[in-house]
This record gives structure tokens, sequence and C-alpha cells, in this order.
């Protein structure tokens, strides 16, 4: 007589083999299984190869094993022997259910195709064509969607990707891949500040990029305003270094790109222009100040920094009571430091006319650094009393006596998009 266990596991390698097969749970776990609750098997195709994909859920984690069609058999059958009491197969055309008893007596239990809650139900019809697509392995390595396209021109320039000598497929050069990765959370948070801002429809959009360095992102924005949304744009890249000024501005003339350019200069020196969009990422320490400043004064629609480096105000700070205890920790102080800087820096921001927001970004090229500041420009003046009351009160809990964007700000005779004067922010 057959052995039902040996009967169940020759009906899934049918399925395998003959691409019916849809999912396998492996539930009701024996004593000897720990906090395993259940095992679900799904095909997938990973790098091209049909692979079963074993998902174990324990009570506080999941483990995944993606096997080879013998190596899967060979362990759900040690996992039916050793772990679990129910084995339940779901294919295309009927499901096989394997019971084993407390002593060991094994059932095999035949039923015809049922909807599976996991690809939906809806009559036989939708539910037999939900099997059926269920029954494609889901290939773990599909394309996720990217703000920027592998093929665009400049990320081959710049070093990005690269041709696979054996495929002929464009790939990510993996020196690069944390590089691409920036590109493309910049570009997508780029994105979405441009169509909450008021930015003309018609009018060139003009973007400063300081700190510009090999011109990644530089490039990037380009190609977004101009290749993917159609707009005319004026690109620039400010960067102290004159040989990364000459290796971006020799890719801009082999590329042919017209309205990106690069300048030798840095956010101190460079007088502020009209611009629409204001960039400085890794900006030393108060080095993210004079670039906020220049993006006020240029009348900038948007701002985005990362800062770098907070060590304007550590030495300022004071421990109130009663966070003495928690201050007491260098460590803390710092992190402090870092949170009141940015974090006043966002407030004049919301005072000036902008809807500002502090985030984390992907970490940067060298850095563990990986917050950003975005602020765009509303299109209606508000009253910013309130918020200057917050930072007065917020600086003398702290004993702050200066912070350098504020310091630049009252400097001017007008606070850029508010028209407060001097005498109303004092």
């Amino acid at each position: 007589m057959t052995d039902p266990a040996d009967d169940f596991i020759q009906r899934l390698a049918d399925a395998v083999q003959g691409a019916s097969f849809v999912k396998l749970v492996l539930a009701k776990p024996r004593a000897a299984a720990g906090d395993l609750q259940r095992v679900t098997v799904r095909p997938v195709v990973l790098k091209g190869e049909a692979l079963l994909s074993f998902v174990h859920t324990h009570q506080t984690k999941d483990i995944t094993k993606n096997l080879a069609p013998p190596d899967a058999l060979v362990l759900a059958r040690s996992l039916i022997e050793h772990s679990v009491l129910h084995a339940h197969l779901f294919t295309t055309g009927a499901d096989l259910q394997l019971l084993i008893s407390q002593r060991g007596k094994r059932t095999l239990v035949r039923g015809k195709a049922s909807p599976l809650s996991s690809v939906g139900a809806g009559g036989a019809g939708g539910a037999g064509a939900a099997r059926a697509a269920a029954a494609e392995p889901t290939p773990h390595d599909r394309a996720k969607h990217r703000f920027v396209a592998l093929d665009r021109p400049f990320l081959a320039a710049l070093g990005v990707t690269k041709v696979d000598p054996k495929t002929g497929q464009l790939q990510v050069v993996p020196a690069m891949a944390r590089k691409w990765k920036q590109i493309n959370k910049f570009i997508e948070v780029l994105h979405h500040a441009i169509e909450a801002s008021a930015l003309p429809s018609a009018a060139p959009i003009r973007v400063a990029d300081f700190g510009s360095g090999k011109g990644y992102l530089t490039f990037a924005m380009h190609d977004h305003l101009r290749h993917t949304l159609g707009r005319e744009a004026l690109v620039t890249g400010v960067e102290l270094r004159d040989d990364m000024v000459a290796l971006c501005n020799g890719v801009v003339q082999r590329l042919g790109l017209e309205g990106l350019t690069f300048e030798q200069g840095d956010v101190s020196t460079v007088e502020p222009k009209a611009i629409d969009i204001m960039v400085a990422l890794h900006a030393c320490d108060t080095a993210t100040d004079h670039a906020i400043h220049t993006g006020l004064r240029s009348g900038a629609r948007i701002i985005m920094c990362s800062p770098c480096c907070h060590k304007e105000l550590r030495p300022q700070l004071l421990s109130p009571h009663p966070l003495r205890p928690l201050l007491k920790h260098g460590v803390h102080l710092g992190q402090q430091a870092e949170m009141l800087t940015d974090g006043l820096r966002a407030m004049l921001l919301d005072a000036c006319g902008y809807d500002a927001q502090v985030f984390e970004f992907v970490a940067l090229e060298h850095t563990n650094k990986n917050k950003m500041i975005l602020a765009v420009k509303r299109e209606l003046p508000t009253s910013s009393d309130a918020v200057w009351q917050q930072i007065r009160e917020l600086k003398g809990f702290y004993g702050i006596q200066a912070q350098c964007l504020e310091t630049l700000l009252l400097g001017s005779p007008v606070v850029p998009g508010t028209g407060l004067t001097r005498t109303a922010r004092s």
C-alpha cells in the first residue's frame, strides 16, 4: 500500500514539473517545531531561474529560502515528516490535503480546485483565471519603478552604468549601487516637490546645485526636467574644485547637453541670481545656512539641503532641567545639537514663507549623514509671528546666543517672502 506522504510528494512534484503548482501550505506544527507557525511555498523566478520560495513563519520573524525543485521536494518531505501535521497543496486543477494524526496516521483528502483567498474569488471563471495566474512564477527580480531610466546617457558617461559583456545588457556598476540608489531617491523627492510647488509652467526652470562634485545629481536633475518632464531648464552646478568642473563640462560637451553648465566657486562666493530650485548637499556646518540664505535671496521656490556636521550650536548649549542627566553624555549632546540646528533651520524657512520638512534621506557617499531639509514656497504669504516667538523660546530654553541662518536673515533689511522688518522680528 502506497504511503500517503509519498503520494502527496509525488503529486507535488508532478504539479511543479507540469507548471500547475500554485501554492503549498504546511501547517499545524508539531511540538518539535518550536515556535514555527506555518510554511508557505510559492513558485518564483529569480535571475531567470524557476525556484520554489519557502517562507517559514515564526512567532516573531519570517525566514525565506529559495530552492531549486529537487532540493525543494526534499525539504518539503522533511517538514512533513518532522515539523507539521497538515499539508495543503493547491494546483490549477485540484486541491490535495495530507492530514497526519497525533498517532501518526496519514490520510489524503482530494478535492476540486477552490478559489484561493490570496488571489481573489468571484465566480468560477474568475477563480479559475486567478488560479492560473497564480501558477505563473512570480518574477522577484522584476524592475522596480525608477525615476531615472537605466539607459540615460549621463549614467554611462559618469561611470554609474556599463554594458555587461556577457549579456550585452546595461547594468549598474556594483561599486555604484549606492550612488544609483541615491540618484533615484533624490529625483523622486525633487519630482514630488515640483508637483507641490507653484513653478510657472511656461518659463524655464532655473536650478543651482552648490557643491555639485562629480555632478551625479546635477546631471540627473537636468535629465529629469528636460527629458522626463519636457521642461526647458537652465541648470548650473557650482563646485570649488577645478578638476571636477572640467570633468563635468567635458561630459556636457560630449553628450551635447543644452542648458547645463558647471562653474568654479562655492555658496559663500557666488553672487545669487534668480533661482527656482536651490540644491546644496553635504554642505558642512554653517555652509548649509549660507546655502539656504542664498536660496531665499534668490527667490527659490524649492530649497533642498542635506546638512553635514553641526558644530555651531553645540558649544552654546545649556543642559536645562530636567534634561541635564541625559545631556551629560557627549553623544546625546551632539544629537541634540543636530536636532536643534536643523529644527531651527526648518522653522526659519517656515517664517520666511515656506512649507519645510526634515526627513531621512538615503546615505550620501562617504558619509553616514542621511537627513534632508526640503522647503517649498507657499503661494500665499502667512503671518510668521507665532513661528518667530517659538524660535525665541527655543533659543532661550537651550541658551542659544546665535544661529547662522537667523543671523544672516536679521542682517537683511527684509526677511525674504514675508515683508517683515528687522524690528518686527527682534
